[in-house]
């Protein structure tokens, strides 16, 4: 096949991946697996495109994996995760060493594996996937706390454990010991913490000073300094996955100039991103290989989502308690063990043993991807319903819309959307009743799937979806007072409800 053939596949192939977006958010899937299955389709069992370099599938991956942190960094809000990081960062370190270990332990004793083996294993589905989290929880209706800390998790834990993969594939050397892990860890997070906060603060500082030419040389900017960051922690030999999102995260959250159109930029490359790695792993896989993985894949999984993971909340949980540094109840916890969502970090891992030739790697990586494919599929539409179940979900809050073409980040103020729940209080209530700040006002109402521009006797009705302006200063007074009027209804300042 010529170029222009390789240029129309690939073409058809974004397009097909595009649209199967619209059937993953009907569904509740993850858009990942709809990909994974292309690449299947287009591999020797499928369209019979061959493709089996596993060395330059982990070139790929990791990059694409820089991309999609990237892209959760600079759209992470820091004043919803700001609280949850110390909490989250246990999670991270102290959880996933846990998870490594108890999963080593069940897998050990399980399905005999040998100790490298294992500890690889347990390694490479210790981190949860940060694409699959960003996709599927933020569209959940979650408390800020809760979702705050699963998505500061996901963008935390990758570094971590490609540490201790990358040092468990050097067949040439002995076994690390445990303080060789933990010693080399603790240089690579912090060296890479400290380049990620040097480089976000000096290129937020620079764009901020540099008039560009045109509004499209922003985002490209911001790529670059991603790619600055990733690439200059690793030539330090420190985390360039930690460094990059830590990058990005301050340079999402500053006062950049055109910061909507960098922060779509940075979406389409994180999707363009996901499509051709999920793809591209797809392809990787031999399906024929899979059928002699399953029941392996089946008794690890289970093993990493009833124990490992429960055990490793649990005992962060513990750990975050004990330091004071936050707490979670019951139901909190039994979310984050549910939440713990795979996807294409660990496939993208089992590369890294296969390229190094550690022995019997194929084999870990077609028991990987049936595990990623089988509990995904399980996980990803179950959490609105368990949300539920929990009384975790929180429909009534207000949420951020991505708005193009309107000044609001130039007038310092933020556009909120937010839907009634059926037993909110909100119900009956007129908008002059809300005593909003007077800087903050309800524009428009979405009812019966109509809108309308309302005034201060507009009385509100469950199911209404409301718009509100509210300048930055009072976006936390607004939603407080929201939140407090849905539980208590207009009196709710009578009852000392707040809205925290």
């Amino acid at each position: 096949m010529d170029i222009d053939g390789w240029l129309l596949l690939s073409a058809v192939i974004v397009l097909a991946a595009v649209i199967s977006v619209r059937i993953a958010h009907r569904t509740g899937l993850p858009s990942l697996l709809l990909y994974l299955a292309l690449g299947v389709a287009l591999g020797e069992s499928g369209l019979g495109v061959h493709f089996e370099d596993a060395e330059l599938a982990k070139q790929l991956g990791l990059i694409a994996l820089a991309v999609i942190l990237a892209e959760g960094g600079l759209t992470t809000n820091w004043e919803h995760v700001r609280s949850t990081v110390p909490s989250a960062s246990v999670l991270a370190t102290f959880g996933v060493a846990i998870s490594i270990i108890v999963l080593a332990l069940a897998v050990f004793g399980f399905l005999g594996m040998d100790w490298r083996s294992a500890l690889l294993l347990g390694a490479i589905l210790a981190s949860t996937d940060a694409a699959a989290v960003f996709s599927v929880l933020r569209r959940l209706p979650l408390p800020p706390r809760l979702a705050g800390t699963l998505e500061a998790e996901s963008g935390f834990n990758d570094a971590p454990t490609v540490i201790v993969v990358v040092m468990l594939s050097q067949v040439s050397e002995p076994m690390p010991s445990m303080w060789n892990v933990l010693g080399t860890a603790l240089w690579e997070l912090a060296a890479g913490a400290a380049v990620g906060c040097a480089a976000g603060p000096i290129a937020a500082y620079a764009l901020r000073r540099v008039a560009l030419p045109a509004s499209g040389l922003y985002p490209i900017a911001v790529l670059a300094v991603a790619f600055i960051a990733y690439s200059g922690a690793v030539s330090l030999h420190a985390s360039g996955f930690l460094s990059v999102y830590v990058a990005t995260l301050i340079i999402g959250n500053s006062q950049l100039p055109h910061r909507a159109a960098t922060r779509g930029f940075a979406e389409g490359t994180a999707w363009l991103a996901q499509i051709g790695l999920f793809v591209m792993l797809g392809m990787l896989v031999s399906p024929s290989e899979l059928p002699s993985q399953i029941v392996p894949g089946l008794v690890a999984g289970l093993a990493l989502v009833l124990l490992a993971r429960p055990i490793s909340v649990i005992v962060s949980a513990f750990a975050v308690r004990v330091t004071r540094i936050g707490r979670f109840d019951w139901r909190e916890q039994v979310f984050l063990s549910w939440a713990g969502l795979r996807g294409a970090v660990p496939i993208v891992l089992a590369t890294i043993p296969w390229a190094a030739g550690v022995p019997h790697a194929k084999e870990l990586f077609n028991e990987v991807f049936v595990i990623v494919v089988v509990f995904t599929l399980i996980q990803g539409p179950t959490l609105p319903f368990l949300a539920r179940v929990l009384r975790l979900s929180d429909e009534g809050a207000a949420r951020d819309l991505d708005v193009e073409a309107a000044p609001l980040e130039e007038l310092h103020a933020d556009l909120l959307q937010m839907r009634i729940p059926p037993e909110s209080k909100l119900h009956g209530v007129e908008i002059f009743e809300l005593r909003l700040p007077s800087d903050a006002a309800v524009t428009m109402i979405v009812r019966d799937g109509h809108s309308f521009v309302p005034d201060g006797s507009t009385r509100l009705r469950r199911d209404d979806q409301l718009l509100v302006v509210t300048t930055a200063a009072q976006r936390r007074t607004v939603e407080k007072r929201l939140r407090a009027v849905s539980r208590r209804g207009k009196l709710a300042g009578w009852y000392g409800e707040t809205g925290d």
